[in-house]
């Protein structure tokens, strides 16, 4: 496993990192024996970084993963979770008050087992007043790093251009890490324009998503992703490609998303100890450069083609 250290954290981070959606059965139904196992393995192959979110499963997935990480020394992961977002009993909700950002932080350290928080971000703040954001939950989340509960404070969200407002809109260094999904994979790769704007405010970046939530898979998009048909139509022909080439789609999906090395640490998540081994494997090989351009050609006029978050 390599890693690469963010920003000017100091955290070295894995360069793969172990998303902790997939345990709040955000995509599918698990077994939560298996989901446990998964983190286990992921810390055995060297993985540190994990992140989730109260929203995943509406709290679901911050317990599920406590229950693995009260079993495993702290020292050995770097923990990220959020505020902002949240939901229950089927319905999302969001609030990005000071208020309730500060009571988040502590609910998630008892759901997760923790005296501390690595990474505490502010969650989808396309959601939010952006205003509200700089002003309040911002202010309310460094309070928390300055008595020790968080150590580094970050935001998230789909739309790179808020990241930007939001890291121009704050005293510098209040930001010290950005994640955006689905902006460096096959089938979109704006995150690279963004790079140089991070790196000069010291600000270390997250990728996530690497398989486009299900775009860049062989088994398809779920119904309920938000992509234009026309995207769907593009990464499916993808996916034919590679599998006619007998390099599978998801082996190139993750090789790609770990080959920009300004980016610190590419999240993906499953509940599967066998799926995330074989995703380790895809990194240690080296990537088909000739098949990902024929892959870019393929997608054509789709490349970079986005949606809104939903």
């Amino acid at each position: 496993m390599q890693y690469r250290t963010l920003g000017k954290t100091g955290l070295k981070v894995s360069q793969i990192g172990f998303g902790a959606s997939s345990l709040g059965g955000v995509f599918h139904d698990f077994d939560e024996q298996c989901g446990l196992e998964t983190v286990f393995t992921a810390i055995e192959a060297g993985i540190n970084f994990i992140d989730v979110s109260p929203y995943y499963g509406y709290y679901k997935a911050e317990t599920v993963l406590g229950k693995a990480l009260k079993d495993i020394p702290r020292e050995r992961f770097i923990l990220s979770t959020k505020v902002g977002r949240y939901g229950e009993n089927g319905h999302n909700t969001w609030d990005y008050s000071a208020r309730r950002a500060t009571e988040s932080v502590y609910e998630s350290m008892e759901r997760l087992h923790v005296d501390y928080i690595d990474i505490i971000n502010v969650h989808d703040i396309e959601f939010a007043d952006l205003r509200q954001v700089a002003d309040e939950t911002l202010p309310a989340l460094v309070e928390l790093k300055r008595k020790g509960i968080v150590r580094h404070v970050g935001c998230t969200d789909l739309q790179l251009e808020n990241l930007q407002w939001i890291i121009e809109h704050m005293p510098e260094g209040t930001i010290e890490s950005v994640m955006n999904f689905c902006h460096f994979c096959l089938n979109d790769d704006k995150l690279i324009d963004f790079l140089d704007f991070f790196e000069a405010h010291g600000v270390g970046v997250l990728n996530a998503s690497p398989f486009s939530m299900g775009l860049l898979t062989y088994r398809g998009t779920p119904d309920w992703h938000p992509a234009p048909q026309p995207l769907k139509d593009a990464c499916r022909r993808a996916a034919d490609l590679c599998a006619q080439s007998g390099y599978p789609i998801e082996k190139l999906a993750m090789q790609y998303s770990l080959s920009e090395p300004r980016i610190a640490s590419t999240v993906f998540s499953t509940t599967r100890p066998e799926n995330l081994l074989q995703n380790i494997a895809y990194a240690n090989e080296p990537i088909d450069w000739d098949l990902v351009g024929k892959v870019k050609q393929l997608i054509g006029n789709q490349q970079r083609v986005s949606w809104a978050n939903t």
